[in-house]
């Protein structure tokens, strides 16, 4: 799947994996392997979305944003990133930041083959790739296959995003349609697992024994409700394209981590002169308008270099220039009115010259340089000053209230997936309120606490502390209702100490008649754990210096 498609999904909102192993696997790095000029690896910082995104950004730059060690191995190797063993907990957890020069005309795969190199430089990884029969999804010949054969084999063969049509209605919006040209089987089979995340949570095998390019298009819905009707991918690949695609074990490529070091080796002391930051992305030229009245959902549009921002009060751009994932209570001096009027943006980007953007290609924007744009332009038109400060704040606290977890497997790595876990057990099929289903292995409560605001968003509006005292790891699942669709009215935390409302309007969120549960009641039922809200916490927060309602004339 190329680039392109991949705007094209991340525009409506589908969770894809910005950054794909391309190249196929080898064994321990040659001797004579590509090599970055000079790298900067760090850290990197708490952003509202972490997930590993990145690759070569035109010209000599290679960056990599949110990764985890998990992710750059299985990127470098080419493997799915549940196929790593070994290595200590902190490789799926530690997030980094790397960016690095590489020589002029540096291919993807040569890229990826340096990430290799650089793991075993400044991390002193070492790690043995092999074979397992694993859990995986098998693509198949059925009994009359309704694929053509490419009427352009000649060219590279891809899968194009078809956006649904303007009058779509909202069922048929859900659904993802690809056209797909002079793909091959084994191509199929990878971009099945790339895009098809909601049912293939594992690695698709081809054992179709079908050769050469073919064209065909595929429509099948993005996730299906237990109370809705729709097409799954099974059915699709089934009657669209007389396949077959079915869960069952497979050879599959593995890695081994044999040991790395959590921290890398320090960076170059002349990084600044070697490898100088770009200036601050900013907008060439951007129109401030309030939203119209009719706007009610705000949305950032990116297409190329040209920015469309819509229905954003203040307080939310600014969440997305800090990268604050927590929500307001991480903002104080706010003025009453930071998050009543709604603004609409609409921006184009200068093109950096010191990115040495490819010939005749357009460098495309992505989310942070967006997030790095509103910062400049808050400062310009808003007259935007802040500064950090420690500061107490409210926050949520975890528990122990009679734990029910289960003693982890140390051997697995931390994760949180959605879907069913090793039971197979899903509660959504008896109760479609339950539409939030969560399965963890591995985790600690402190790894908890930072993820729960991914996990549950809309529950947890302010940073997540742990109180348990619970040492070790745990697996788990966490069944409960969304935010915002059949819980507006479930109960919230009450304060330590407070006591629980009584009001007769409030219905419990295990009311029968209401079907739903809560994030905190779930958590107490199911894992033994309670969510408190705690004040005057001592907490970094961002300080509003100054700020004007209105921006400077456009």
């Amino acid at each position: 799947m190329n680039l392109t498609t991949r705007q094209a999904l991340a525009g409506v909102a589908f969770p894809f994996l910005l950054w794909v192993p391309l190249f196929a696997q080898s064994g321990a790095t040659p001797a004579a392997a590509p090599a970055f000029e000079i790298a900067d690896i760090h850290p990197s910082p708490s952003r509202p979305h972490p997930g590993v995104r990145g690759g070569m950004k035109g010209g000599d730059r290679y960056f990599l944003r949110d990764a985890t060690m998990i992710d750059l191995i299985a990127g470098t190797y080419d493997v799915d990133p549940a196929d790593v063993f070994g290595g200590p907990p902190w490789l799926a957890f530690d997030r980094f930041d790397i960016v690095a020069k590489a020589p002029a005309g540096t291919s993807d795969d040569a890229a990826k083959l340096m990430v290799r190199a650089l793991l075993a430089d400044r991390f002193s990884l070492v790690a043995h790739p092999g074979t397992r029969t694993l859990p995986a999804f098998v693509l198949s010949a059925g009994k009359t296959p309704k694929l053509k054969p490419a009427a352009a084999p000649a060219e590279p063969g891809d899968c194009q995003y078809q956006p649904p049509p303007k009058n779509a209605s909202p069922a048929d919006a859900m659904n993802i349609r690809f056209s797909c040209h002079n793909l091959t089987m084994q191509s199929f089979a990878e971009f099945l697992h790339n895009v098809a995340s909601p049912y293939l949570n594992r690695p698709v095998v081809d054992r179709t024994g079908l050769k050469g390019g073919w064209d065909f298009d595929l429509e099948w819905t993005y996730r299906i409700r237990p109370d809705a009707d729709g097409v799954t991918i099974f059915a699709a690949v089934d009657k669209q394209l007389g396949l077959k695609l079915e869960s069952k074990p497979a050879p599959l490529p593995v890695v081994v981590v044999q040991s790395a070091n959590q921290k890398p080796t320090p960076n170059d002391p002349n990084l600044d002169k070697l490898l100088p930051p770009p200036p601050p992305a900013e907008f060439d030229v951007a129109v401030i308008r309030p939203s119209g009245p009719d706007e009610r959902n705000f949305r950032i549009n990116i297409d190329g270099n040209n920015v469309n921002i819509q229905y954003g009060t203040l307080q939310t751009l600014m969440l997305h220039a800090f990268s604050i994932k927590n929500g307001g209570s991480r903002i104080d001096g706010k003025p009453p009115w930071l998050d009543k009027q709604h603004w609409d943006i609409v921006g184009k980007a200068s093109v950096d010259a010191a990115t040495n953007p490819i010939p005749g290609q357009t460098r495309e924007l992505d989310m942070d340089d967006v997030n790095e744009m509103l910062h400049s332009l808050l400062a310009d038109r808003f007259k935007l000053v802040t500064h950090l400060e420690t500061r107490p704040a409210d926050v949520y606290a975890l528990v122990a209230a009679g734990p029910k977890m289960k003693k982890a497997d140390p051997t697995n790595h931390p994760s949180c997936q959605d879907g069913v876990g090793l039971d197979g057990k899903d509660p959504r099929r008896d109760n479609p309120l339950l539409n939030r289903l969560v399965s963890c292995q591995n985790m600690t409560m402190a790894q908890l606490a930072i993820e729960l605001q991914t996990i549950a968003p809309g529950y947890v509006p302010a940073p997540v502390i742990d109180t348990t005292g619970l040492d070790g790891a745990y697996d788990f699942t966490l069944s409960f209702s969304k935010k915002g669709d059949d819980t507006k009215t479930l109960p919230r935390p009450v304060a330590s100490g407070d006591a629980a409302s009584t009001d007769a309007s409030t219905p419990s969120a295990t009311d029968p008649t209401l079907g739903g549960m809560s994030l905190y009641d779930a958590m107490q039922k199911q894992l033994g754990i309670k969510l408190e809200k705690r004040k005057e916490v001592p907490m970094p927060m961002l300080v509003i210096d100054h700020i004007e309602e209105q921006p400077t004339e456009n």
